[in-house]
């Protein structure tokens, strides 16, 4: 290595060591998406213990990677609030963490401090289905117990937000077996039917997440009742 580069090396050894040194550790807040803007988060200059009457003084600023300015400071009274809309969807999609790193510094002398700043769900969306119509035919001679898988809903928040549960419309021929695990929904066939009387059938499956209050979305699924001939008019029509 020649002195030229053992110089340079020891200037970023010495760099790295100032910025070290120059952290001063790291806060955690928290705030909902899609709130106002203006909405305060935090007094920053007390959970730092810095002196309010420095801040414009030494430049206390936060910067942050992101294109848009999400937060701001207050330097007459330390506040830190919200200077933008946060859109946690668009942030994290379907991230069951979502945060916002940022950096507080003040000049003379350089101080850094690392702030993150979790970005909470807030329930806006309602859980949709692929698909609106749904048609299931169902043979003349199908048995009781017989199970036919059903769309999933889907939901863009997350967590305790998501799609919870499913429920479907009161009827004497069909139940609902819901896998909670996978949230997964599907149509058992309770009691035959008798197509001389009917042979279609309309139900509503309606599909609840878990935010408070809860929102809802519906898939309608329409149920042709016959025999394999039937189907085959049908499918050749």
């Amino acid at each position: 290595m020649g002195l030229f580069d053992q110089s340079a090396l020891s200037w970023m050894l010495v760099i790295i060591f100032c910025l070290l040194d120059s952290f001063r550790g790291q806060i955690v807040y928290s705030v909902s998406e899609e709130v106002s803007k203006g909405t305060v988060i935090g007094n920053i200059t007390k959970d730092l213990n810095l002196n309010i009457q420095e801040l414009e003084s030494r430049m206390f600023q936060v910067v942050s990677g992101h294109d848009k300015k999400y937060f701001e400071v207050n330097t007459k009274n330390g506040l830190l609030f919200v200077n933008d809309r946060i859109d946690r969807d668009e942030l994290c999609l379907d991230a069951e963490k979502c945060s916002l790193n940022i950096e507080a510094i003040a000049h003379n002398p350089l101080s850094l401090y690392r702030v993150e700043v979790i970005v909470t769900d807030v329930n806006d969306n309602d859980p949709l289905f692929p698909v609106k119509d749904h048609v299931l035919n169902v043979f003349e001679n199908g048995f009781p117990g017989e199970k036919f898988p059903l769309p999933m809903a889907n939901d863009a928040d997350v967590g305790s937000n998501t799609v919870k549960s499913y429920k479907l419309s009161p009827n004497e021929h069909f139940s609902l077996d819901v896998q909670k695990q996978s949230v997964f929904a599907e149509l058992v066939l309770q009691k035959t039917l008798d197509r001389e009387k009917q042979s279609v059938f309309q139900l509503l499956l309606t599909a609840i997440d878990g935010g408070k209050p809860p929102r809802s979305g519906t898939l309608q699924i329409i149920i042709n009742y016959g025999t394999c001939s039937t189907f085959l008019i049908v499918f050749s029509s």
